[in-house]
């Protein structure tokens, strides 16, 4: 983690380049598929069919004598489609690895996740899991809510204050100034044995994340909370469902193999390395 130094030579300054240059190259992307959807291309991509939303949403507010949202600019999507990779690179990883950590770690809750997926879905099905089935796996996903819990993939997320507002009783954050809260300190705070590994908090008998949802910052919280939130846990419990249904495994621990390493979402110092054997049928 680069203390944000904007000076020439810093790594916040290189970092803060190569974002740049990374919307540039998206927002180059975003154009290029306007012009194809324009043409009347089939769309091919999820770029493609947003594209060709925005390009409806356009038609349709220009008709009315009205100038087009900022939004819908090449650069404001550009910034759009790179929080979407970040979101979808590096936190997700950071989640997914971890799930596989805990499991490892307590085979109690393995148990329980694997026998609440088999009453739903067997793998020998040949069919998908539906989206039904996936809304069914009630403790699954707190076994997911209590991973992004236990270990937020994103520690710190600068905010901008709006506002000025007192912070304590002795300092007040002026108006403009960039805040760093901390989503991780906050996960350990409020909850019943907080560093626990405990997915019964989620269930809905002591649902701790609402008794204490000033605490749970994983996704933020108020207007600029998370919009991916639901497709994350969403697609957390996917994966712990099948990853759990198919295979054994059994992690290779080493010395502080459970330390956290930040790149810069957090993930298991040794990256979680794991043996995997094919889980038989009857398993």
């Amino acid at each position: 983690m680069a203390i944000p130094f904007d000076l020439p030579g810093f790594a916040f300054r290189r970092a803060r380049l190569a974002v740049s240059r990374l919307i540039s190259t998206l927002s180059g992307c975003v154009a290029r598929s306007k012009e194809r959807m324009r043409g009347g291309g089939e769309p091919c991509c999820l770029v493609d069919f947003w594209m060709q939303d925005t390009l409806r949403e356009i038609a349709e507010v220009e008709a009315a004598g009205v100038p087009p949202p900022p939004e819908t600019g090449d650069a404001e999507i550009g910034g759009h489609l790179f929080d979407f990779l970040f979101a979808a690179q590096d936190a997700s990883t950071s989640s997914l690895l971890w799930a596989v950590a805990m499991l490892d770690a307590h085979p109690e809750v393995l148990a329980r996740v694997r026998a609440e997926v088999a009453a739903l879905w067997m793998p020998e099905s040949g069919r998908a899991i539906t989206a039904e089935q996936v809304r069914e796996m009630r403790y699954t996903e707190a076994v997911a809510r209590e991973v992004v819990r236990y270990r937020p993939p994103a520690t710190m997320v600068p905010h901008i204050a709006g506002e000025s507002f007192p912070l304590t009783e002795w300092y007040t954050v002026p108006k403009g100034a960039i805040v760093f809260p901390s989503a991780y300190e906050s996960s350990f705070q409020g909850f019943t044995e907080p560093d626990r590994f405990d997915p019964d908090r989620f269930s809905e008998e002591r649902a701790e994340d609402r008794v204490h949802k000033r605490h749970f910052l994983a996704f933020g919280a108020g207007a600029h909370q998370c919009v991916g939130q639901r497709y994350a846990i969403s697609h957390l419990v996917l994966f712990i469902a099948v990853f759990a249904s198919l295979v054994d495994f059994k992690r290779h621990r080493t010395d502080g193999c459970d330390e956290i390493a930040y790149v810069p979402t957090i993930v298991p110092k040794d990256d979680c390395t794991v043996y995997l054997s094919r889980r038989l049928a009857s398993s």
